[in-house]
């Protein structure tokens, strides 16, 4: 399935949805919540919470969205919300590597020197700003349009491009250096 519609969630229940949710956005989610804590195992937390928040709230989905883009914007509000919160600022959390994705069909030494330059650029675009970072994310990983971003993050597409325009420049001059 490669989106969840409005009739679906009008026609199924509540859990089948969030099963069918978390099949089909699971490691989405995981991924995009690790881009703004940056903690593995928060983010593995951050996602439960996310998912029983979208459990709860499908009530709300109006169908003024995608129901992907409304599972989105819960995960970034849970996710700033989070890097707002006392246990956050005061818990100090463990570094730990980026999600990498290995392409087992790729030569040995290919895969190394990709993991490679994935990790270095992974490391880069994490120590960019959360405005920066999620644009990026968005755009680059998630392959969203500057429309689609827009709608995610509620904000201009003007916006979306001058961030994403800085944002590639900040990556340029961090490799570069």
């Amino acid at each position: 399935m490669d989106e969840i519609t409005f009739d679906q969630i009008s026609t199924a229940s509540s859990e089948e949805i969030i099963n069918e949710a978390i099949k089909e956005y699971g490691k989405e989610i995981l991924q995009l919540v690790y881009s703004y804590v940056k903690n593995r195992a928060a983010a593995e937390d951050l996602t439960q919470e996310i998912f029983i928040k979208c459990y709860k709230s499908l009530h709300t989905y109006k169908q003024k969205s995608t129901f992907r883009t409304w599972l989105w914007r819960i995960a970034i509000n849970h996710s700033k919300d989070y890097l707002k919160s006392w246990h956050y600022k005061n818990i100090v959390l463990a570094i730990e590597e980026p999600f990498l994705h290995e392409d087992s069909n790729i030569a040995l030494e290919k895969s190394i020197i990709q993991k490679d330059e994935d990790e270095e650029l992974a490391a880069v675009v994490m120590k960019l700003p959360v405005i920066y970072r999620e644009v990026i994310y968005l755009y680059y990983f998630q392959e969203l349009s500057i429309r689609e971003i827009a709608a995610t993050l509620m904000k201009n597409e003007s916006t979306i491009k001058t961030r994403l325009k800085r944002a590639k420049e900040l990556l340029k001059e961090s490799l570069e250096g």
